[in-house]
């Protein structure tokens, strides 16, 4: 009687033993996953939904805050040769026959006022483009993150194109007047027109200086984000690298 009891003790350690031996092959089992899965996202190899489109509204974030503040600071359009905004086509004739009778400095600065113009209206941007980078999906941030280098920069020139032009035009206008452009313009245009045998030109600065403003915005906006894409060492948090890394292997 005892030996069976002993007998039937050791089969119960036994299989007790087997079966606290599962309980923790299968608990360590778990912990590997786990791990495995949390190194995977660390590489860039698991991203969530939330973790791609948090990425690109990051990276786009970045640039957009980066270039919008040196082009609104001073000489940020002037000195800038990528967006300096020049003269109209119907205004070039006026610059070069200003210069013709020794009027350079004049047509110096009528140019420079408008880029001045430019730069004090680009603060207004910032707001419209953190609305539409808000509103970016993970389909759109899919999308774009796999695209070209500047799919973001077009995403964002579809998305704000128009309201960035309602909101620039009055603050363009205004700027105009208030650097002294609007006055100096009036000068150039009308010494030009006085003058025999010319053509007489009466071109919209507003809107020209304006798109011009825009154009020079999405320009830099673009080289932000080529840089992001193309150079490793612009991906300033892990999210970036993460995010960046898919595309890298596109």
């Amino acid at each position: 009687m005892k030996k069976l009891f002993l007998a039937v003790c050791v089969i119960a350690g036994i299989l007790s033993g087997n079966a606290q031996t599962k309980k923790k092959s299968k608990t360590k089992s778990k912990v590997t996953a786990a791990v495995t899965k949390a190194t995977a996202a660390v590489k860039g190899v698991s991203l969530s939904e939330s973790d791609i489109a948090g990425g690109l509204k990051e990276a786009l974030n970045n640039g957009v805050t980066k270039q919008v503040t040196k082009l609104m600071a001073e000489d940020g359009f002037y000195k800038n040769d990528a967006v300096k905004i020049l003269l109209p086509e119907e205004l070039q004739k006026v610059d070069k026959k200003l210069r013709q009778i020794g009027m350079a400095s004049l047509a110096d600065e009528g140019i420079k006022l408008l880029n001045r113009a430019a730069e004090k209206a680009v603060g207004d941007a910032t707001p419209i483009f953190v609305n539409a980078i808000t509103g970016i999906t993970f389909t759109d941030a899919k999308n774009i993150l796999m695209g070209a280098d500047n799919s973001a920069t077009v995403y964002l020139q579809n998305s704000t194109n128009k309201p960035l032009y309602a909101k620039f035009s009055p603050t363009i206008k205004t700027s105009l007047d208030e650097v002294g452009a609007t006055a100096v313009w009036e000068k150039i245009i009308s010494k030009y027109n006085s003058l025999p045998l010319v053509t007489k030109v009466n071109p919209d600065l507003t809107d020209y200086t304006t798109t011009k403003a825009l154009e020079g915005v999405y320009k830099m906006i673009a080289v932000e984000e080529k840089d992001i894409r193309t150079n490793v060492k612009s991906r300033t948090s892990d999210l970036l690298k993460n995010v960046f890394a898919m595309q890298d292997k596109k």
